[in-house]
């Protein structure tokens, strides 16, 4: 710098100088916020023009919300692109995937499988089950999905991901359970009914365009939609398109519920309505019109994505076919039906004959005998147990359950009730108060069922403790009965799925008997007197069981 420069030419410099900067700062945010769509350079003395591209976030952030990983190989087979789910399910940092052969992913035993699957989907759509590797401890299954991309540097390979650990789970369930009922019709084990994960918690976006995106999204194997916070869908995937035969035009807006089954619109607008309203997640399961006519069930559910200041900015849905699931389910249910009410009458007749053989006194019969005739009938009783449970979860499933309600004095009930459990539990101190002059509209029959698969269960969980506590009272105009054991408890997850059909809770150090039904048909049997069933519950404290049912006035 020239030291002998005047002083007013280094004020005058430095704010041109200051001008510049700002002008260039503005072109930049402008540039950053959209506003530019293209910028002109003077190139000597020739002017050329630069477009720009725009990366769509809502397209990347839904891509990295898919339940399914999703990579981009190049013709040697080095990974280009990852989204954050196929880093999860590897258990790596993004930084050490990109530019890593996906063969190293892949497990030794299927490494022919994925290379015959890499020569073959250059040219054509294709899929192949793999197991990739987790670090160096363990795999999981999945399954390959490819297709090929035409992108600016030049054709790839796009792969999705699909964890298949859940799917093979269920599958390994449901044919054990296959094996024991052909086994023994008395012997019953949970099914797992998950179908799906979760769409996993927002992560960071990724830089891609929407065109990539979109290649990417109609090669998931769900309907895939995204809509806006008023309710409008704005995109659907190819999947959606290629189900319902109908084009985008027909389906925008609200126009989806044209493929819906009408006995399910109601349910699935309410549902919509309530969570767009809310923000809660939507979930729901109903039917699909085919584009040949056929209606096939989905299940639906979509979260919402929120800006920094927790403002729903769109939500992102899919809907995946479960006609396969809903109608095994269905098939099990006949066939619990079926099964147990064939079990009643050979099982009544048994019991008759061993009460003959019991009553026997014409002549001298063995002890020993008398003692199997004894541990006869208590098995028979079990089975029958059990069989009843079978025939009320079929009635349940079917709508049948008989509810004969009429006005009860549910004081004077409950204390028959217990009393009848002193006689079945005599080796049990029972604590009990009942408050008087409590009256409900119900069925006696069948609140003594859920009174005593209760008062079973606090009995058969309870860790040595011969104590058991129950009261009755008066809560926010309705009449609660609570039963305290002081046995094993419950942990958080058992709390979640305790009332679930065929749950049960194990415990190594307790063996019980039973096929997890007992909870289920009081739930819903409260459920019916318009009531509540729940739990509070310690692991290792106890648990209270307690239901809560509709005062009335005498």
């Amino acid at each position: 710098m020239d030291p002998l420069r005047p002083y007013n030419d280094l004020i005058k410099e430095a704010d041109e100088l200051r001008q510049q900067l700002e002008e260039a700062t503005d072109t930049i945010e402008a540039i950053r916020n959209g506003q530019v769509d293209a910028l002109i350079v003077k190139d000597g003395d020739d002017h050329q023009l630069y477009t720009l591209k725009t990366a769509d976030q809502t397209y990347r952030v839904f891509i990295e919300k898919m339940n399914e990983g999703a990579i981009t190989l190049d013709q040697e087979g080095l990974i280009l692109y990852s989204n954050t789910k196929f880093s999860e399910m590897v258990g790596l940092p993004l930084e050490k995937i990109i530019g890593v052969p996906f063969e190293s992913f892949i497990s030794k035993p299927f490494k022919k499988n994925y290379k015959q699957l890499l020569k073959t989907a250059w040219t054509k759509e294709t899929k192949e089950e793999v197991e990739l590797l987790v670090g160096n401890k363990f795999t999981i299954p999945c399954l390959l999905s490819c297709n090929t991309l035409e992108l600016d540097e030049g054709i790839a390979l796009s792969i999705i991901i699909t964890d298949l650990t859940i799917h093979k789970e269920n599958q390994l369930q449901l044919r054990l359970q296959n094996e024991q009922l052909k086994a023994a019709q008395n012997s019953f084990k949970k099914l797992n009914e998950e179908l799906e994960e979760t769409v996993k918690e927002r992560t960071k976006d990724l830089s891609l365009s929407r065109e990539h995106f979109k290649l990417l999204a109609d090669h998931i194997p769900q309907m895939t939609w995204t809509n806006l916070p008023s309710g409008e869908i704005n995109f659907y995937n190819q999947q959606w398109f290629d189900y319902t035969g109908l084009d985008f035009e027909q389906t925008k807006g609200m126009g989806w519920q044209s493929v819906i089954h009408p006995d399910d619109l109601d349910q699935t607008v309410n549902s919509y309505k309530y969570a767009l309203k809310t923000g809660a997640n939507f979930e729901v399961q109903n039917r699909f019109r085919r584009k040949d006519g056929a209606y096939r069930w989905h299940l639906n559910r979509a979260i919402p994505l929120k800006n920094e200041a927790d403002k729903i900015v769109f939500w992102v849905g899919t809907a995946t076919d479960i006609e396969d699931q809903t109608r095994a389910m269905e098939k099990r249910d006949e066939f619990i039906g079926i099964a147990s009410h064939e079990l009643k009458t050979p099982l009544t007749s048994l019991k008759g004959y061993l009460q003959i053989m019991g009553a026997y006194k014409k002549e001298p019969v063995p002890l020993a005998i008398k003692q199997y005739i004894e541990k006869a009938n208590t098995a028979i009783n079990k089975l029958q147990h059990l069989v009843s449970d079978l025939l009320d979860v079929s009635k349940i499933q079917a709508g049948r359950l008989d509810y004969g309600m009429e006005l009860l004095d549910f004081s004077r009930l409950m204390r028959d009730y217990i009393e009848n459990a002193r006689h079945i539990y005599p080796d049990y101190d029972f604590t009990c108060h009942c408050e008087d002059g409590l009256y409900i509209n119900g069925n006696s029959e069948r609140l003594e069922q859920v009174f005593m698969n209760l008062v079973s269960n606090a009995a058969k969980y309870s860790q040595g403790s011969k104590k058991i506590t129950i009261n009755l009272f008066s809560k926010d105009d309705h009449a609660k009965v609570a039963i305290t054991d002081f046995g094993i408890g419950l942990s958080d997850e058992q709390k979640h799925l305790i009332f679930d059909r065929f749950y049960r809770v194990e415990d190594k150090k307790y063996l019980t008997s039973g096929l997890g039904m007992g909870l289920y048909i009081c739930s819903e049997i409260v459920k019916a007197h318009h009531g509540a069933l729940g739990v509070d519950s310690q692991l290792g404290e106890g648990s209270t069981f307690y239901f809560m049912l509709p005062l009335v006035q005498p």
